[in-house]
């Protein structure tokens, strides 16, 4: 197979891995409410539960990141591709015939725990296959396609809701997992990097995760990419699963749906990382359009909770104007991919999303906090701030990684 055609095929089973990724990890979000009921939750009660059940999620993920990650770097790419994409399909087919909140969260630890590999093993596998000019254009393919999941999320999960209140969140849940498992019988012929396959004769080590803390300098080069994506799942932790507690709190009657607010955000969430993707390309410059769409994120915050209030239309265009302004996921990614070396890359790249994911559990656990003294939108106003500015701060020190050369390993 030529490297043109194995690189298309690696992009195309990233982006359908990725598509079924986001498809399951947001699927909670759209289902916390009619789910939870379902299995006998009261409101006063919808809360607290589904932000335990939300933080075992994420901290599967935040597990998974470092194992994924070292294993992706000492088994390869698409070990830990094939084998991730296993695990969170299996993990919600199962999740699909739970009858206990005991239950329910054991199958989002085991999800969230196979959730954290594939993204950070396709978007490696992309980055060291394509050459350095097509690159973010390959990784921006990737996060278009998959990002589209949750889009599918959104308004399948709606579906079966409104046709089985019951039993309808389970189909849901099942679909994803058939719809996984149909994705690993494919396989797509996807060949591995050859990157990977000479550092792997290399004398270096691969996958130490030792060597994420180790000097100082790597250690504050590994948490400043971490704090860049911290913003994007302030708006996923909080601003997203708990739409209709804000949508409320700014006095919409009724109140937003987790379905609804999934759709119209994840829409422009998906519009947003092609336009940045494409516009880093465009300016060759990755921190230059991070930059951009942090501090359009901070504007669009203040409008959401500003001007949100005035009509469930006003609400849902304002939460779609927030997820393009969230939209540099994939820019935030690749750019992990780039500021590390091949023996370390895939641990990196797997891992950071993850603990940004992670990030999501102090953040909704300061806004759970702060919400009774200051109220729903002040703190969700605070909060989102304070988030933003830390990632401003943080890329204001980073190296712009657009033009570097991936043959090189960290010793």
């Amino acid at each position: 197979m030529t490297a043109r055609r194995t690189a298309t095929a690696a992009v195309l089973l990233a982006a359908l891995g990725y598509f079924v990724d986001i498809y399951d990890l947001v699927l909670f979000s759209v289902l916390r409410v009619p789910s939870l009921k379902a299995l006998g939750v009261d409101d006063a009660s919808l809360v607290p539960v589904g932000g335990v059940l939300l933080h075992l999620q994420l901290g599967g993920m935040m597990l998974g990141g470092i194992a994924w990650g070292v294993l992706a770097d000492k088994r390869g790419r698409l070990t830990v591709l094939f084998g991730s994409i296993l695990i969170y399909s299996l993990a919600n087919l199962l999740n699909a015939f739970v009858g206990s909140i005991l239950a329910y969260g054991a199958c989002r630890l085991f999800a969230g725990f196979g959730l954290a590999g594939e993204l950070g093993a396709g978007i490696t596998l992309v980055s060291e296959l394509l050459p350095t000019e097509r690159r973010g254009l390959g990784t921006t393919l990737v996060a278009t396609i998959g990002l589209s999941g949750a889009l599918a999320a959104g308004l399948i999960g709606d579906a079966l809701v409104s046709w089985s209140a019951a039993d309808g969140w389970r189909w849901a849940y099942g679909l994803g997992g058939l719809v996984g498992l149909l994705l690993l019988a494919l396989r797509l012929g996807v060949f591995e990097s050859g990157l990977f396959e000479r550092t792997r004769g290399q004398d270096v080590h691969l996958g130490d995760v030792r060597q994420l803390f180790r000097p100082p300098a790597r250690a504050l080069r590994f948490l400043r990419v971490i704090t860049v994506g911290m913003p994007i799942w302030f708006a996923g932790g909080v601003l997203f699963v708990f739409s209709p507690e804000i949508g409320g709190a700014l006095g919409l009657t009724p109140r937003p749906t987790g379905g609804q607010t999934i759709f119209w955000a994840y829409a422009g969430v998906t519009a947003g990382d092609l336009a940045s993707g494409l516009l880093s390309h465009a300016v060759k410059s990755r921190k230059r359009v991070l930059g951009l769409f942090l501090v359009s994120f901070a504007g669009s915050v203040v409008a959401l909770l500003t001007f949100g209030g005035r009509s469930p239309g006003t609400y849902y265009a304002l939460m779609c104007v927030l997820g393009f302004t969230t939209g540099y996921w994939v820019l935030f990614v690749t750019t992990a991919a780039e500021q590390f070396g091949t023996n370390l890359r895939a641990t990196v790249t797997t891992s950071a999303p993850n603990f940004v994911r992670g990030t999501a559990i102090p953040i909704t656990a300061v806004w759970m906090t702060l919400k009774p003294s200051l109220g729903t939108v002040p703190a969700t106003l605070s909060v989102g701030l304070t988030c933003i500015s830390l990632g401003l701060l943080a890329l204001w020190r980073m190296p712009d990684s657009f033009s570097a050369d991936l043959d090189f390993v960290e010793r």
